[in-house]
Formats: C-alpha cells, sequence, structure tokens
C-alpha cells in the first residue's frame, strides 16, 4: 500500500538544481511532520530536513543555505527545493511522515538524485 509518492529525482551537473515533491495518500492520518531523509551508496540514511505543521523548518548542516523545505503538512505535501548541487549530495531520497498521536513513521520508495561534476 503505497503512502507516501516522491516524484522531481533526476540527473544535473553540479551546481544545478532540482526540486523535489511528495505527496500523501489518504491512508496517512495524524501527522506532525514530514521531512525528506537521504541515502547514498554504503552509508547510512541520514536527514536532509523536516518541517512541522507549525512550519518550522530545520535542516542538516550539509544543506542550509542550499535546500529549501516547503510543505502543507495537512494536505500531507511536501517539497525540497535543491541548490548549489554537489556531487556529494547523489544519494536516494526518501520522504518522511511522522504521526506522534500514533507513534507512526512513514516512508516513500525513495527517488534517485544524481549529482555529476
Amino acid at each position: 500500500q503505497v503512502q507516501l509518492v516522491e516524484s522531481g529525482g533526476g540527473l544535473v551537473q553540479a551546481g544545478g538544481s532540482l526540486r523535489l515533491s511528495c505527496a500523501g495518500s489518504g491512508s496517512i492520518v495524524n501527522v506532525n511532520a514530514m521531512g525528506w531523509y537521504r541515502q547514498a551508496p554504503e552509508k547510512q540514511r541520514e536527514l536532509v530536513a523536516t518541517i512541522t505543521g507549525g512550519g518550522r523548518a530545520n535542516y542538516a548542516d550539509s544543506v542550509k543555505g542550499r535546500f529549501t523545505i516547503s510543505g502543507d503538512i495537512a494536505r500531507h505535501i511536501v517539497d525540497l527545493q535543491m541548490n548549489s548541487l554537489k556531487p556529494e549530495d547523489t544519494a536516494v531520497y526518501y520522504c518522511h511522515a511522522y504521526s506522534a498521536r500514533y507513534g507512526i513513521n512513514y516512508w516513500g520508495n525513495g527517488t534517485l538524485v544524481t549529482v555529476s561534476s
């Protein structure tokens, strides 16, 4: 059962931009925050950015000033604008949503971002 669907990944040259989008299905309920994580080859999954229902955003130090998260948590929509991309940003990017009421983490299947040097 697909609950979060990502789109917007692809291949881009260093210095370029991409925009990732994520939309949740109706089976997702009581979401308090949404965000993006990424996993590079042979590395652990790491947080990229999150946003709460109140609009508070949090970023990994490695992407501050380059990436911007936005969304409508009530509609289960979150986007990630990625500028000034670097080869080290290459990874599979996963959309995430969290329900504190039910203690549930929702994940998308991921979208691949490849940044060439």
